[in-house]
């Protein structure tokens, strides 16, 4: 049977801006980042619930219809206009690793062919993004279903805003130092200092400095400060830590 799109029921969404992704660093906690800012200025319509794959490869052929990216997924949820069974995941049109290079006008994200897909999965009512890699040459699909979208604008701009292409490699080395030397190595040399006779610290300096690179690194699968959000500003993306709505 071939499908087209009078047989799929439709959620409509205006345009707007949406907060994407995580400014968590952590390991544990973390989830993909950057976060930033994603700004959809066409309507669009998406489908009510996700098609399952046999579905999906019953579509007509030059249908409009198309694989929903995780910003406009993002921007319909934000709005509560999706929802899911718990346990169940939904494919999107993106595939990366992170964010770092991502257009911010709500096409879909494709870092390369090797990147993993981009999947959502429901949890307590909520949806949670992961990163998955497809089996090849099996042919199962990464997830249970995929929802599809149909957009209201012709094509997409030559050049659109977008997330420099990666993080800044000093800053991050530095802030890295810093909670080294002020949670891990300083500490060491506290605790010593009070219950460690001079000779060991003089001895085993060293021990006291590994021990304290090795308990920051540690940390690192609990807590990392909060990273920068991209935001769309004076049609720039611009680094930001302050907070602000996630959807207008």
């Amino acid at each position: 049977m071939i499908l087209d799109e009078t047989q799929i029921p439709w959620v409509s969404v205006e345009p707007g801006s949406v907060l994407v992704g995580s400014d968590d660093r952590s390991i544990l906690f973390g989830g993909i980042g950057p976060r930033h800012e994603v700004k959809i200025d066409y309507s669009f319509r998406i489908s009510e619930r996700p098609l399952d794959f046999e579905e999906v490869v019953s579509i007509e052929q030059n249908s409009d219809m198309e694989i929903v990216s995780d910003s406009e997924w993002q921007l319909a949820y934000s709005r509560g206009l999706l929802s899911g069974i718990d346990g169940s995941s939904e494919s999107l049109a993106d595939s990366a690793r992170d964010y770092w290079g991502k257009p911010c006008d709500g096409r879909p994200f494709v870092n390369d062919v090797n990147s993993p897909s981009l999947i959502r999965i429901w949890k307590s009512g909520r949806a949670n993004t992961l990163t998955v890699f497809s089996k090849r040459n099996t042919g199962k699909p990464v997830a249970d279903g995929v929802r599809m979208v149909v957009r209201g604008h012709s094509g997409w701009s030559e050049n659109p805003l977008s997330i420099p292409n990666g993080r800044n490699s000093t800053k991050v080395i530095i802030e890295e130092i810093l909670i080294c030397t002020i949670i891990g190595i300083l500490p060491s040399f506290v605790w010593a200092f009070f219950n460690a006779s001079p000779s060991y610290i003089r001895e085993g300096w060293l021990n006291l400095v590994l021990g304290g690179v090795f308990f920051s690194m540690f940390t690192m699968l609990f807590w990392r400060p909060r990273q920068p959000t991209w935001r769309i500003e004076s049609d720039r993306m611009t680094p930001s830590r302050r907070n602000r709505r996630s959807d207008r």
